[in-house]
């Protein structure tokens, strides 16, 4: 079995999380992408202090597809810098691990 991450970013409104959500799915980039949020973060921005009303992309993928998926986040999102972080997964039910393996991307058929 693949290697499974868990994927996280986020954006600024709702319909462009589910705009990238949407997009990863679409093209068998991410198995499934969840929007959560709204939430709040805070962070250092430009020098200061900032707050923000964010939603939050949870998406599941392979080690193999990230940095397809990475290229495709950033190709669509309109942060300048967008936070895109991959968590390793380390333990899962086996049946939604299979799952997410048959739902990505085969070795490259277009």
């Amino acid at each position: 079995m693949e290697d499974c991450l868990m994927v996280l970013t986020t954006a600024e409104k709702r319909e462009e999380a589910e705009t990238i959500a949407s997009h990863l799915v679409e093209n068998r980039l991410a198995a499934c992408a969840q929007v959560v949020g709204p939430i709040s973060s805070t962070y250092w921005w430009e020098g200061k202090v900032d707050k923000a009303e964010e939603f939050m992309i949870l998406i599941k993928t392979s080690r193999r597809l990230y940095n397809e998926l990475e290229t495709a986040i950033k190709s669509v999102h309109s942060y300048t810098v967008p936070e895109i972080l991959a968590v390793s997964v380390t333990a899962g039910n086996p049946d939604y691990l299979s799952w997410l393996a048959r739902e990505l991307r085969a070795e490259k058929q277009d």
